[in-house]
C-alpha cells in the first residue's frame, strides 16, 4: 500500500513509523522551508518531495500538478494530511485522483467553523449563537439579539490564530473594515465564559472505538492572547460530565459523517447555565502535545492508531488494544531562558519532560485524578515564578 502524506509542518513521526512497520510505502510532501531543519524518520519514508511555500501556504495548482506527476510512476492508494492546514488539500487531491477517503464537501465540516456550527445545529447539537460575518443586516440583527461581547473567528485557521474578542458594534465595524475582502472568511459568535474540554477519539467504520475527555486549565484563547500557562488534564472517567461529553462527541462524529480516522473535538461548559456547547472538531490528532497526554493516561499513541486505521481502510479488522485507565496532566509554557533547567521538577509521577529551546513542559501520571490536579496546580505556580514568558499570539501560522 502506498500512502501519500502531506505535512506542511513537521509532525506525525509515530504515524510514519507505524505505517512502515506494517509494510506501507510512504511518500511525503512537505514544505521547502523545512528542508534543512526537520528531522523526519527517514528510515520510514520511501521518498520526500518539497513544496515551495509562501507564508506557509502551498499553491493548490502547483500541488495538483506535482502530485499528478508523481502519480505517473507511483500508484497512490491513500492520501493523509498530517496537519490541520493540509486537510483540505488532501481532500482536493483525493477527488482529483479519485482516491477513496474524505472528499471536499465532508472535509468542510472538519475545517470550516461556520460549516461546523451549521451542521451541528442542524443535527440538534447545542452551539453558541453565531452569524456569518458578512451580510450587514444579518450581523446587526444578531448583535441586537445576542448581548456583547462576541468572538470574531476565522473559519479555517487553527487554534487561537486570528481570533479576537469584540465588545461593541463599533468595534466590530472597525474589525470588519480592517479585514476588507476577507470578511466572508469569518464568523461572529456569542462569547460564552466557562470551562473548555476536549475529547480525543478514534473512529472506525463510523463507530467511536476509543474516546477520552480532558479539561483545559485556562482557555487556550486566554493563554494565547493574555499570557499564562497551558494545561490540560484527563477528567474523572466515571463522572456524569465525562459521560455527557463522550455522548455529545459521538453525536458530532455521526452528524459530521466521520468514517475512519482520529479526531480532536472541543466543547465549552457555560459558566452561567452549565450547558455543554460544541465549539469545533477536526479530522486529525490534537496539537500542543495532547497526544502525549492521551498516551500517558491510556497507553495508546493516537498517531500510531491512526496509521492502523488508515491501513485497515474500513475493510480489515481493527481493534483498539485495551487502554490503561490512569490519569494524566499536561503543562506547557514559554520560558524566558533559552535552555531552562527543570531538574528540580522530579516527582515520581513525572513521565515526560519537554526538550525544546525557550520552552518548559511536563506530563504527570497517576491512578488518582486528585493527585494530577494537585501536581498541575503546584507546577503552574512554580513555572510562573521559575520560567514563564509571554509572546503575543501570531496572526498567521508559522513553522
Amino acid at each position: 500500500m502506498t500512502i501519500l502524506c502531506l505535512a506542511s509542518y513537521e509532525k506525525g513521526h509515530a504515524f510514519l513509523r507505524q505505517c512502515h512497520r506494517q509494510g506501507a510505502r510512504i511518500l511525503l510532501i512537505t514544505s521547502l522551508s523545512l528542508k534543512d531543519s526537520a528531522h523526519w524518520p527517514l528510515e520510514s519514508i520511501a521518498e520526500i518531495f518539497y513544496m515551495p511555500d509562501d507564508e506557509n501556504q502551498w499553491d493548490r495548482t502547483t500541488l495538483v500538478n506535482s502530485v499528478s506527476h508523481i502519480a505517473r510512476s507511483e500508484s497512490i492508494d491513500c492520501v493523509v494530511a498530517l496537519d490541520d492546514f493540509d486537510v483540505e488539500l488532501a481532500a482536493m487531491l483525493r477527488e482529483h485522483l479519485r482516491i477513496p477517503g474524505m472528499g471536499e464537501t465532508t472535509v468542510r465540516h472538519f475545517r470550516d467553523k461556520l460549516a461546523m456550527r451549521m451542521q451541528a445545529a442542524d443535527a440538534g447539537i447545542r452551539v453558541p449563537a453565531f452569524v456569518h460575518a458578512l451580510n450587514r443586516d444579518r450581523v446587526r440583527e444578531f448583535m441586537g439579539r445576542v448581548a456583547a461581547p462576541w468572538i470574531l473567528k476565522p473559519r479555517s485557521l487553527a487554534g487561537a490564530i486570528g481570533i479576537s474578542k469584540i465588545a461593541s458594534e463599533t468595534e466590530f465595524e472597525a474589525a470588519a473594515e480592517a479585514l476588507g475582502d476577507l470578511q466572508s472568511h469569518y464568523l461572529l459568535e456569542r462569547f460564552i465564559p466557562g470551562d473548555i474540554f476536549h475529547v480525543d477519539s478514534i473512529v472506525y467504520n463510523r463507530e467511536v472505538r476509543f474516546a477520552i475527555a480532558s479539561r483545559y486549565g485556562r482557555p487556550p484563547l486566554e493563554v494565547a492572547h493574555e499570557g499564562g500557562i497551558f494545561t490540560s488534564q484527563i477528567i474523572d472517567r466515571g463522572s456524569a460530565l465525562a459521560h455527557h461529553l463522550l455522548r455529545v462527541n459521538a453525536d458530532v462524529m455521526q452528524a459530521f459523517r466521520m468514517l475512519n480516522g482520529v479526531s480532536h473535538t472541543e466543547f465549552i461548559r457555560g459558566r452561567d447555565d452549565g450547558e455543554i456547547y460544541f465549539l469545533e472538531t477536526s479530522a486529525r490528532v490534537g496539537g500542543a502535545h495532547v497526544t502525549d497526554l492521551v498516551e500517558a493516561a491510556s497507553g495508546l499513541n493516537l498517531w500510531a492508531e491512526w496509521a492502523k486505521v488508515e491501513l485497515a481502510g474500513g475493510k480489515e479488522d481493527y481493534q483498539v488494544s485495551p487502554p490503561r485507565e490512569d490519569y494524566a496532566g499536561l503543562l506547557v509554557s514559554l520560558a524566558r531562558q533559552e535552555r531552562p533547567d527543570t531538574s528540580a521538577y522530579n516527582d515520581t509521577e513525572l513521565v515526560w519532560r519537554m526538550e525544546k529551546e525557550s520552552h518548559v513542559g511536563f506530563i504527570v501520571r497517576s491512578a488518582q485524578p486528585e493527585r494530577i490536579e494537585q501536581l498541575l496546580n503546584s507546577y503552574t505556580d512554580r513555572v510562573q515564578t521559575d520560567f514563564w514568558a509571554f509572546a503575543p499570539a501570531k496572526e498567521k501560522p508559522s513553522h
